[in-house]
Formats: C-alpha cells, sequence, structure tokens
C-alpha cells in the first residue's frame, strides 16, 4: 500500500532509470479510467507474474486540512508482510470485488471501502510510528498518550458540551495545569484552541450538507448566541457563515 497524503504529482515505473513518456492524469477527471479501473494485461501466455493496481484519491479542502493530515510525510509506504494487520488486506479485497465485477450497490460500496481503507492506513500508520523511532511530540504521539486521546475523542464525540480545561482535564484523568501543558505539546495549540477548531471545522460541514437554520448549526456546536457564533465562524474562515453557505 502506498498512500501519499498531499496529493503531489507522481510516476509509478519498474525502475527509477525507466523514462516514462505517458501523459499526465488529470485528477480532476470525473472518470480518468472509465468507471472504476482499467487493466492491462500481458496475455502472450508466458505464465508470468499478472499485476492488479487499484488506485483511489480523496478530495479535501485545503482550507481545513486537518493537523494530524499535515503532519504526515509525503509518502507512506506499507508493505505486505506476515505481520501486518489482516484488515488492510481485507478491505484491498472487497475494493477489489467490486471494482472487478461491479453490481447492485458498488456505487455506495467503494466509497465507503475507500473510507475505510484510508482509516486503516492511518490507523496502522501512526500505530507503528513509535516503533519506528517517532518523535516524542505531535500527532503520533497524541493518539499514542491515552490521556489527551481521551480528551479528544471527548471533543469530537460532543463538541456542543461547555468543555473548559478542567473538564476536558477530568476526562483525561490529569489534573488542570499538567493536562493542559502535555494536551498543548502533543496536539500544538491549547485545549480551548483545538476545540474552537474543531467547533468551526463541523460547522463548516454542516453549513454545507444541510440547510439547517444558523440558530440550529451555531447550537450542535456549543454557542446559544448566534451572534457569537457567526463572529467566531468569520474569524475562523474569512466570512460569515450565511456568506460561506451560499458561496458552497
Amino acid at each position: 500500500m502506498v498512500f501519499l497524503p498531499h496529493g503531489k504529482g507522481h510516476i509509478l515505473a519498474d525502475s527509477p532509470e525507466t523514462p516514462v513518456a505517458i501523459p499526465a492524469c488529470d485528477p480532476d477527471d470525473p472518470e480518468p479510467y472509465g468507471a472504476y479501473a482499467s487493466d492491462s494485461v500481458d496475455r502472450s501466455g508466458d505464465g508470468g507474474p499478472v499485476t492488479v493496481l487499484l488506485c483511489g484519491a480523496y478530495q479535501l479542502d485545503p482550507s481545513r486540512a486537518h493537523p494530524l493530515l499535515l503532519s504526515l510525510p509525503d509518502l507512506i509506504h506499507l508493505p505486505a508482510h506476515p505481520g501486518r494487520r489482516a484488515e488492510l488486506g481485507l478491505a484491498v479485497k472487497l475494493l477489489a470485488a467490486e471494482l472487478e465485477t461491479p453490481s447492485l450497490g458498488t456505487d455506495a460500496a467503494v466509497p465507503a471501502l475507500l473510507d475505510t481503507l484510508l482509516l486503516y492506513i492511518l490507523r496502522i500508520w501512526f500505530d507503528e510510528r513509535p516503533l519506528r523511532g517517532g518523535h516524542t511530540a505531535g500527532w503520533a504521539a497524541a493518539l499514542n498518550d491515552p490521556p489527551v486521546t481521551a480528551a479528544l475523542h471527548a471533543i469530537h464525540r460532543d463538541p456542543a458540551a461547555p468543555w473548559t480545561v478542567a473538564k476536558l482535564a477530568a476526562e483525561a484523568g490529569l489534573s488542570r495545569a499538567p493536562f493542559a501543558k502535555r494536551f498543548a505539546r502533543l496536539v500544538g495549540q491549547p485545549p480551548l484552541a483545538y476545540l474552537t477548531w474543531w467547533r468551526m471545522t463541523t460547522a463548516a460541514r454542516l453549513l454545507r450538507a444541510s440547510d439547517a437554520p444558523l440558530r440550529s448549526v451555531a447550537a450542535q456546536v456549543g454557542y446559544t448566541s448566534e451572534y457569537a457564533f457567526g463572529h467566531t465562524f468569520k474569524r475562523a474562515h474569512g466570512t460569515p457563515p450565511g456568506t460561506y453557505r451560499r458561496k458552497g
């Protein structure tokens, strides 16, 4: 499995010395290889190996990329080996089966399997990062730190809750000052700053995905005042929530 988190251009060849003269693939082309997949198999019958390449992509809002993704390297390579978690290979096999024989529900299955594949890639990468001598700070360390992870789960689970540093520290099982210092060191920003970032990111998604009134969106991310919500949203996104929704 090869994952390029930042979408940089790349080529695939059998050797670094092999000249590549094929046209570039435009990621904005809705169907660059047909509906789902394209194959080119050596049918000479010499019994040589056959390679099947599965390729997928994710479209992200670059202005609201999660800091977890920003911390990833340009390329993640997860080689196949007996010790690798079985779920990654199973997800690939399920995806390959859907692409090879599209059927009823394939349109729904493929995006869901791609999401699952991404989850497994990130889970394995962050779980194995400490074994590769990962840093003692940053998201790799944060996701392997039970107290900070507990606080992050609490924020993600219920962004509308009236969180304070003390309440988040209680979720983490630490006293207030040590928790705040630990969270800021690992996540890269103080607990309440991250809470606001997550609330505004969630609000942006709600504005794009629904026609709920602004007061309802504000309530879902923890604001009882529509004015306070609008002010915070504009500071985060550079535009009022109503304008943001109309612009898509």
